[in-house]
């Protein structure tokens, strides 16, 4: 039995952050709460993560390019067609936004709280992975494959549903996360009138 490698204190650090944010709110945690729950002082906190908006921009950008590249890498495979794609952007989407409801929380919730430089950067990232969703869309129209009048408005439809799942979805409920992603994947096949 390999034996559990102890987290470093900067991921001790991010991973109260991720919780606190998600709880509370960027602007609801204080640097002392964030210390206390990382095990450090307030003073040696800023050694392990500079400012706190620097920690949520890095909590957003890990979260929004996993997002990213595994869409990407999806859309880059010529062998798949709209319908193939779409599916598999909705199961992707799906199981990580229910593995890691904390981070969904945070990237949804407190793109507000940013400055406007860092709030550039992240929209700039989660344009990106939306604009792959758009173009899977906009070519299953074009083929004759999707039957959609609004493909914008299909994007965000298909996006919100999918995200929804980190608010209700839990590993002992009745579906599976199998289960879960190969109905999304239905619904939205359904939606776009595949």
């Amino acid at each position: 039995m390999a034996e559990a490698v102890a987290p470093t204190t900067a991921e001790r650090v991010r991973a109260a952050a991720l919780s606190l944010f998600a709880e509370r709110g960027y602007h609801g945690t204080g640097i002392r709460q964030l210390a206390d729950a990382a095990g450090l002082s307030s003073a040696s906190l800023y050694h392990y993560m500079g400012t706190k908006e620097e920690l949520l921009v890095a909590i957003m950008r890990t979260s929004l390019t996993r997002l990213v590249d595994a869409g990407e890498e999806i859309c880059a495979d010529p062998a798949l067609t709209a319908r193939e794609r779409l599916v598999a952007l909705v199961e992707m989407h799906v199981r990580t936004h229910a593995r890691s409801p904390e981070e969904t929380r945070v990237v949804d919730d407190e793109v507000r709280a940013l400055s406007a430089t860092s709030r550039g950067e992240i929209v700039a990232l989660r344009d990106r992975y939306e604009d792959l969703w758009q173009a899977t869309i906009d070519e299953g129209v074009r083929s004759g494959s999707f039957r959609v009048e609004t493909p914008a408005l299909a994007r965000r439809a298909l996006l919100e549903m999918c995200s929804g799942v980190a608010r209700w979805w839990v590993p002992s409920g009745p579906l599976s996360l199998d289960e879960l992603a190969d109905e999304y994947a239905t619904m939205a096949v359904h939606l776009v009138r595949a």
